[in-house]
């Protein structure tokens, strides 16, 4: 009985604790990157509605100058690329976020979300070529640490937030590539920072979406980085897998898009915009019903479990032993 009552009481004291928010949100100031489309743009529509000061980096024009449209005059965007460093330290140089930037220099940053990533190219760890999976760390790994070194000193100042958007699979390796050792080392490079840096008030918190329709799970952009990177196979390797392995493997991805991505891409920013104002944030986040039921239960499983669960679910290869 005593047991029960222990667990009732901590879970009550949890939910009270998990439903405190700051105070002076609209004092406050947080930078998005990734905010063209999907999870990011969505994230800054809504802390503009709640009364943040935010700053938008988006990799296009266009991207840009849709969201400036549709949003208040407390959000102000800013063209970036995570990539090159040049562009990220051109930010606080601009002229139409000086005011924001000054304001910043005095109070400093209160969160900044290392959303910005690219999933493509994604496939068979065989089809790979170097720079195929270098072109996928250098958005997902090397710009969210270099974002966030960068702003460290300011977010520092005012003792604010970390947001890294990593995934499920940087839990479950289900995909060649560079997008799941990317998102392995959002993990990693998270939970470090947080243990380096919780003494001096920073809270670091990661998001692991599960499948959502974004730009990302796209399915033309998929098939066609598939093809591409089929045709570049020479013909001993295409040979061992068959000729009708690709169009097996792009029927699967089919398969898994359609039966598991969520439309629903606020299951996400309402984990961002926790992290952004619960006055005791969590560590992670984990979005989605496919995240919760199947990647997070499978990532605490042996080893055997996932490698059984793929092999019957991929195509196997013509000339397999």
């Amino acid at each position: 009985m005593f047991c029960i009552t222990f667990v009732v009481m901590w879970i009550m004291v949890w939910l009270y604790r998990d439903n405190l928010e700051i105070e002076d949100i609209t004092d406050k100031y947080v930078f998005v990157t990734g905010c063209d489309s999907g999870f990011g743009n969505l994230l800054c529509k809504k802390l503009d509605r709640k009364g943040f000061h935010v700053l938008a980096g988006c990799l296009t024009e266009k991207g840009a100058d849709d969201l400036k449209r549709v949003a208040g005059p407390k959000l102000k965007t800013v063209l970036l690329d995570v990539t090159n460093q040049d562009s990220i330290q051109k930010i606080f140089k601009a002229d139409y976020v000086l005011s924001f930037c000054l304001f910043v220099s005095f109070t400093g940053l209160w969160g900044i979300v290392n959303n910005a990533g690219r999933a493509l190219p994604m496939g068979p760890s065989e089809w790979m070529r170097v720079e195929d999976f270098h072109s996928t760390l250098k958005v997902n790994m090397n710009g969210v640490i270099a974002m966030t070194m960068y702003f460290l000193p300011l977010i520092k100042k005012a003792r604010g937030r970390i947001v890294n958007v990593a995934s499920v699979l940087g839990r479950v390796a289900a995909n060649g590539g560079g997008y799941c050792i990317s998102k392995f080392a959002v993990e990693s490079f998270s939970d470090c920072l947080r243990r380096d840096i919780n003494y001096f008030g920073i809270n670091v918190c990661i998001i692991e979406p599960g499948f959502f329709k974004t730009a990302v799970t796209s399915l033309d952009p998929l098939e066609r980085e598939l093809h591409r990177l089929w045709d570049q196979l020479s013909p001993e390797v295409q040979a061992s897998y068959g000729d009708k392995y690709l169009d097996k493997y792009i029927k699967v991805q089919r398969l898994i898009m359609n039966a598991i991505c969520d439309s629903d891409l606020s299951k996400v920013t309402h984990c961002m915009e926790h992290a952004l104002t619960a006055a005791h944030p969590r560590s992670r986040y984990s979005a989605g019903w496919d995240a919760k039921l199947i990647w997070i239960p499978l990532s605490y499983m042996p080893s055997c479990v996932v490698d059984i669960g793929l092999r019957l679910v991929l195509p196997r290869p013509s000339k397999s032993v």
